[in-house]
């Protein structure tokens, strides 16, 4: 980061890629502990703002800290000291550590679920979102990861918008909710018929009933384990000797048993289809071996996927997410360019500023001087000194000014910065504290103090708590 307000932003963690769960769990920070946490994380010194994003896949502390090795070991004793039986040798080898663009990236990239183990998936913007509201609350936070964190809810948000990285199911469970709804673009009145109690078909009840289906229908050899699944699902249990003829009431079928044989025939499904007046039926087998027999899908209006089906819907979207991640990175880069452009104007700030303030203080003291050595002037020419005093010194720095603003972006921008500091004397800008305030340097706080009271006025209450993938 810049070198006038000699502070860094960086990133310590691991995740699901570099650290196992024995490892993950024993770092996890509850959100009952998330204050005392942030709290202590902020009492190291050099330390000046803190965020702790904790999931089931990733435990992260980003940081603004006044030099990058030091604050790397502060923030990595503070890991350590989360689980007292966890040396520092332990954690190392899972770590990894990002400062500068490449941290904000890292940040842009975790909320945009380019890091997930399901990339696209959307529960981690909600983790974020409360991760970043307990550093608000508990005020761990200052002006710079306001803005930066706030930002990338922003560019998440983007990417969701202007990418199709969520759209397409990368799970066999969700690949059949995503069939159904093509077969049928509203859920909300349709039945479903669970027939088994397979694991994946569990998880596409659960799944239907987040898409918006209301009725579920559940059968098992185990009457009780029936009885119990349904409850569960809110939905009914049915007699498993009775499931062929209760059929026609359903839309959608899913079939996942033990069973060694075809539960489901042709016959079977040409008279519920009939009994439906030909409505389309939906028949979903994720059995192997297979339970409902091939043949079906010579019925019409009987639409069947097996597992295989549902296998190559999943590896299609999972192509097509990938390519949706490229349009994906290709913004975080361009948002990190602007987050950096701000950072680097952060440093260009104060100084243009303690310049002005200077150059009017010796031009007020001056202009006093003289005219109390000129008392018969009146006040029309006391106004022409004033004036040409202001001018003389407008034209002296205006120079200056122009190239400081012009060049804050450039690979240069620190060095004209340092330059015009020592040149008319402006002495060190002063740096944020924790809370966002600034010392000496309030003015340049002023211009990004709003950035703060937005966020803590809009930004949405915390999301879903599902773990991240």
């Amino acid at each position: 980061m810049d070198r006038c307000l000699e502070m860094h932003i960086v990133v310590v963690g691991l995740s699901h890629k570099t650290a196992p769960v024995e490892i993950r769990e024993k770092l996890a920070v509850p959100e009952s502990r998330m204050g005392e946490a942030l709290t202590r994380l902020c009492s190291y010194q050099g330390v000046r703002e803190g965020i702790v994003l904790s999931t089931c896949n990733r435990v992260e502390v980003y940081a603004v800290v006044d030099e990058i090795e030091a604050g790397y070991g502060r923030i990595q004793e503070f890991l350590a000291d989360a689980h007292m039986s966890l040396s520092s040798e332990q954690l190392t080898p899972h770590l990894y550590w990002h400062q500068g663009d490449r941290a904000i990236s890292h940040l842009f990239r975790v909320a945009s679920s380019l890091d997930s183990m399901i990339v696209g998936e959307s529960q981690i913007l909600g983790q974020i979102k409360d991760a970043f509201e307990a550093a608000l609350t508990h005020k761990a936070t200052g002006i710079i990861l306001n803005k930066v964190v706030k930002k990338a809810i922003s560019v998440a948000k983007r990417v969701r918008t202007e990418t199709k990285i969520a759209e397409m199911a990368v799970s066999v469970s969700y690949a059949a909710v995503e069939l159904a709804k093509k077969i049928f673009s509203d859920l909300s009145e349709k039945t479903v018929l669970l027939v088994g109690a397979g694991e994946m078909a569990k998880l596409a009840a659960r799944h239907f009933i987040a898409s918006g289906v209301r009725h579920v229908r559940v059968t098992t050899r185990n009457p009780q384990h029936g009885l119990e699944l349904a409850d569960r699902f809110g939905g009914t249990a049915v007699p498993f000797e009775q499931f062929r003829e209760d059929m026609a009431s359903a839309d959608i079928v899913l079939v996942s048993t033990g069973a060694a044989h075809y539960l489901v025939s042709e016959d079977d499904v040409q008279r519920s289809v009939k009994q439906r007046m030909n409505r389309p039926m939906f028949l979903i087998d994720i059995s192997v071996p297979r339970n409902i027999d091939p043949a079906v899908r010579h019925v019409d209006n009987a639409f069947l996927f097996d597992i295989d089906d549902l296998k190559a819907r999943v590896e299609q979207n999972r192509g097509g997410r990938l390519q949706e991640a490229e349009k994906a990175e290709r913004m975080v880069v361009d948002e990190v360019g602007i987050v950096r452009q701000w950072l680097q104007s952060l440093e260009v700030t104060p100084t243009i500023m303690a310049l002005r303030t200077r150059a009017d203080d010796i031009k007020r003291a001056e202009v006093e001087k003289t005219l109390g050595r000129l008392a018969n002037l009146s006040a029309s020419e006391r106004e022409l000194v004033e004036a040409m005093a202001s001018s003389i010194v407008n034209k002296l720095i205006h120079n200056t000014m122009v190239t400081l603003k012009a060049e804050v972006n450039s690979s240069e921008g620190a060095a004209f910065v340092e330059a015009a500091r020592r040149f008319f004397s402006l002495g060190d800008p002063a740096v944020s504290n924790v809370n966002g305030s600034t010392s000496s340097a309030s003015e340049a706080g002023h211009l990004v103090q709003k950035d703060i009271q937005d966020i803590e006025e809009t930004i949405p209450r915390a999301g879903s708590k599902t773990p991240d993938h």
